[in-house]
């Protein structure tokens, strides 16, 4: 395809200079140019010939693939009353890193009449040579499949499963069993498009059926899995997505043996050019290079402070202290200790917690309304073959890997609000007065009425994460600089502490209202196929064997109020007190009789080690997993069972100089008890140690703390 009359005009509007395709930057005013590609949602087999352009505006690249050749003008939009399947696009927002999203729409002459082309944002594209003029769609998941790693078939299946409920619930579930809209772009699952159910939405046995095709190409270490996975979907031996997701996770947990991580992370803060203080804050300090290994923890954070007066300095620095305190016990923990979904939940009350202590401050000082000091928070805390992501407010996450930059927070404010609502396209309604006004930020009221979003990433190749306030992320700038300034890290050709130099400087040159802080994290990966099979293991129904010591105390009075007193929380009282974790047991295993020699436990506490902390919501059912059910009866010594976690009231010798320090958590795994019935005795056994008795008046059930 040659068009030698197509140009692209600079967005800036004082310039708005042609330039050839293939320039990155203006050639009169050096302003970054957008390459907005464009996917035309059409029912025919074109929009027209490559090489012509429609509405003096939209370059045809391919038989569906548009560019906008004038991108810093509105495209046409819409109106969404008339249009009811576009709120399907809309409300799917949260998920726009596999769903694409509105750009608009084009008014198209055909004879007497004219007929609108919905156009959606960032189809999966390969470009060829590095030019405009020659682009490919991404392969078909089921065309890519075969040439997949075992780790990234699985990631594939896992993304799908992830994406089937809420795709359900707006009636596109059919995309994903549509291989022709079924992309993939790297490791990433992506949509063409939705195509919409008929009057009957399928169900996860015909997802099973979709997936029973793909066994014959799959990896040795996984065909077993994929197979057995399937037919349990078919057979509806697997019921939920949560089930489902459970499986996936056990598989992805038993390759990831085979991958071996590298991080490192830094960040850098800086006031900027216009400010007198620096209301940010982040962690590692600004400045600081991490590398895991050898260091056992890999944590980034980013805050960006309100509330003026100091205010809004206090507020960030005093999340991450918070933050740091309760997550870097998370991080010591090895891995196959780790319930993801637990995980999730343990980082919002990490982030529900640092609210709490800012919230206290303000009540305090009798801070009101606008006087309320708050903070945006974004952190990135990379685990095994996983990153999980949290964030509350406007600060946002990217990630960068050889195929693209892609954002993975949305940010909590108007507009993104009135996307998700259904009522406006998000290019329109970031136009709108207030459209960047947030609608929750971190201290502003009571924990209860937070909703912070966390999200996990599987990784299968090399990446960077990059967290920023709004100081870089305004006006797009992630979006023009990531490919000159972060790309060149995965190719070796930059570190990443000369790169946050760089993008620092660029936020103070090129935006220059704000404070900035960036925090970039380079994830390395290792992979090898192993050798074993992994086996799915499908289980009877979902359950956990914890207890939430740290539920929330919810006052439906205090909801939505921004003035309330919130709860206080005393300085002297330990967190661990407040947030305990139970899967991150190192658990001490109890067992039936000496036989079971083979039962080893992990290492009790080692004297550099922190006390681990725990939680499980199980006190009401769980809406994210509505087979977790509530427990159904008070719980003590005396009906004592597997699966229940108790803690040691005193030190109790073992022999040869060890000992149980007292406060040590044992998970039970099985119980007997003394053949004196009266004497109380429980039998442990423990690692290189022989059994020994432990009365019932030296523990005290988790329960009772």
């Amino acid at each position: 395809m040659e068009n030698d009359a197509a140009t692209l005009y600079c967005p800036n509007e004082n310039c708005q200079a042609a330039n050839p395709l293939t320039h990155k930057f203006c050639q009169r005013c050096s302003t970054p140019l957008p390459k907005n590609y464009l996917w035309a949602a059409v029912d025919s087999p074109s929009v027209g010939s490559p090489g012509e352009i429609l509405a003096d505006r939209y370059l045809i690249l391919d038989k569906f693939v548009l560019l906008d050749t004038k991108p810093g003008l509105l495209a046409l939009t819409p109106e969404l009353d008339n249009l009811q399947p576009l709120k399907a696009y809309l409300r799917l927002i949260p998920y726009r890193l596999h769903v694409p999203q509105v750009y608009g729409v084009l008014f198209v002459a055909d004879g007497s009449s004219h007929r609108e082309i919905l156009l959606l944002e960032k189809p999966p594209l390969l470009l060829i040579d590095d030019t405009i003029q020659q682009v490919h769609l991404g392969s078909e998941l089921t065309t890519a499949w075969r040439h997949a790693t075992s780790m990234r078939q699985l990631n594939w299946l896992w993304q799908i499963a992830h994406l089937w409920q809420p795709l359900v619930s707006e009636g596109v579930a059919s995309s994903l069993l549509d291989s022709y809209v079924l992309r993939v772009e790297g490791s990433l699952v992506r949509l063409l498009e939705l195509r919409f159910d008929s009057a009957t939405s399928p169900e996860l046995p015909q997802l099973g059926e979709f997936w029973q095709q793909l066994v014959r190409y799959a990896k040795p270490a996984i065909a077993e899995f994929v197979d057995r996975l399937s037919l349990a979907l078919i057979q509806r031996e697997i019921n939920s997505t949560d089930q489902l997701i459970g499986v996936l996770d056990r598989g992805l947990a038993g390759l990831g043996r085979s991958q071996t991580p590298t991080i490192q992370i830094i960040t850098k803060t800086d006031t900027g050019p216009s400010r007198q203080r620096n209301e940010d804050a982040c962690s590692p300090p600004s400045g600081t290079l991490v590398s895991k290994p050898p260091q056992p923890t890999a944590l980034a954070i980013v805050c960006d402070g309100i509330g003026g007066h100091e205010g809004g300095n206090v507020a960030s620095n005093l999340a991450i202290e918070t933050i740091q305190h309760q997550v870097q016990q998370l991080t010591k923990v090895p891995y196959d200790h780790i319930d993801p979904s637990l995980l999730l939940n343990d980082l919002d009350k990490a982030v529900a917690m640092a609210n709490d202590k800012i919230s206290q401050r303000n009540d305090g000082e009798n801070r009101q309304g606008r006087q309320r000091m708050g903070t945006t928070l974004v952190m990135a805390l990379p685990v095994a073959h996983e990153m999980y992501i949290t964030h509350v407010g406007d600060s946002r996450a990217y990630w960068i890997t050889r195929h693209g930059c892609y954002q993975v927070t949305l940010d909590d404010d108007v507009a993104s609000r009135e996307v998700r609502l259904g009522y406006a396209i998000y290019r329109e309604a970031v136009q709108q007065s207030a459209a960047g006004s947030l609608v929750q930020a971190l201290g502003m009221g009571s924990s209860t009425s937070l909703h912070p979003t966390s999200g996990r990433f599987m990784l299968d190749e090399d990446a960077v994460f990059l967290l920023t306030s709004d100081g870089l992320s305004d006006f797009d700038r992630v979006e023009e600089y990531w490919e000159t300034e972060i790309l060149p890290i995965l190719a070796g050709e930059a570190n990443i502490a000369t790169v946050a130099d760089r993008l620092v400087e660029i936020a103070n040159t090129k935006n220059g209202h704000d404070n900035v802080t960036v925090a970039l994290v380079h994830y390395q990966v290792q992979y090898w196929e192993p050798e074993i099979t992994i086996q799915a293991v499908i289980p009877q129904s979902y359950s956990a064997k914890t207890v939430d010591l740290a539920s929330k105390a919810t006052d439906a009075t205090l909801l939505g109020s921004p003035n309330h007193k919130t709860q206080v929380i005393p300085d002297t009282e330990p967190a661990i007190t407040r947030q305990f974790p139970l899967q991150w047991i190192v658990p001490l295993l109890f067992v039936v009789a000496a036989g079971f020699l083979g039962l080893f436990v992990k290492q009790l506490r080692s004297p550099s080690g922190a006390s681990p902390i725990f939680s499980n919501p199980l006190q009401t059912q769980n809406p994210a997993n509505p087979a977790i059910e509530a427990t159904p009866a008070p719980r003590s010594l005396a009906n004592l069972s597997p699966g229940w976690v108790i803690k040691t009231n005193n030190d109790i010798s073992l022999g040869n100089n060890q000992s149980l320090p007292s406060g040590t958590f044992l998970e039970v795994i099985e119980k007997k008890s003394d053949p004196n019935p009266a004497s109380g005795i429980f039998w442990c056994l423990c690692e290189s140690v022989p059994i020994i008795k432990i009365h019932k008046l030296q523990l005290i059930l988790i329960t009772q703390l």
